[in-house]
């Protein structure tokens, strides 16, 4: 498949997504006046993998691959640092979300995103591994809690069950990283997302609106985008993607200029 996109629309993302030396990201305020923005980003990713993300940011280039020494490459340490220092601020959602994919989302995507992928308290127990409703049940009694003290209060010692678990517990919106201690070893804070994004936890939306505001998100920010775009972006399947899609064409925020394109109706760009 051909994902050439026209100079314009690369341009355009260029500007959006912090593509350009002249604006790429170099502190935390900076970094959450981006996701705020854009709606969402990845955080590590690089130019092999579709989307905009924290580290191409702070690249400041469109080109930006990811060394496979990342210890000594001074962008992936700054790009790690800021991803701590966004956690511990806690004004933008970060975890791994569907998929696998760690990235960050602005407070107002919340509602959406979890329309998407959110459990509710009355299903958890349909829904959620004995090992993540272990783990859930400290959270709920301590609120929050390291990883060592959270495995052995939860009774869950492997350390493989114990990932699959926070692991799902992130992708289902329950459960979020809040801080990122390195001494006197590694390791991760977790808490409860309602905790620190009670009002967003809150809204209700069906999953259609989220469909095409998370579509909406993606476009406005891209300009164009190719089949399957979106898809690998977010996280929502091909199908789901293509409704989001088709909803904003249905009411004039997008065009399709060709077979799985769409492209901003108001863009004025060099084609």
């Amino acid at each position: 498949m051909d994902r050439t996109l026209p100079a314009g629309i690369e341009e355009f993302r260029d500007r959006n997504w912090r593509r350009e030396g002249t604006s790429r990201i170099e502190n935390v305020h900076q970094a959450e006046a981006l996701i705020e923005k854009l709606g969402f980003i990845s955080c590590l990713t690089d130019s092999r993998q579709p989307g905009p993300s924290l580290y191409i940011a702070v690249c400041g280039r469109r080109d930006a691959v990811m060394p496979h020494n990342v210890q000594k490459d001074p962008e992936s340490s700054h790009t790690w640092i800021l991803k701590d220092e966004l956690v511990r601020r806690g004004k933008v959602w970060y975890g791994k979300l569907a998929r696998s994919r760690t990235m960050f989302i602005a407070p107002r995507m919340i509602p959406y995103f979890r329309a998407v992928w959110g459990v509710d308290r009355r299903r958890e127990k349909a829904r959620l591994s004995p090992a993540s409703l272990a783990i859930l049940k400290v959270l709920r009694k301590e609120w929050e809690m390291g990883t060592a003290d959270l495995r052995k209060e939860s009774g869950v010692v492997d350390r493989k069950e114990f990932t699959r678990a926070i692991d799902e517990l992130q992708a289902t919106m329950i459960v979020i990283p809040s801080e990122v201690v390195y001494a006197p070893k590694f390791t991760y804070i977790w808490t409860l997302a309602e905790g620190r994004f009670p009002e967003e936890i809150a809204v209700k939306t069906d999953r259609q609106t989220a469909f095409r505001e998370i579509a909406r998100s993606f476009l406005t920010s891209a300009g164009m985008t190719w089949p399957g775009e979106l898809a690998r972006v977010s996280g929502l399947s091909r199908p789901e993607a293509g409704l989001g899609n088709r909803a904003l064409v249905g009411e004039g925020y997008a065009i399709t200029p060709a077979n799985g394109f769409y492209r901003l109706t108001d863009l004025t760009v060099d084609m």
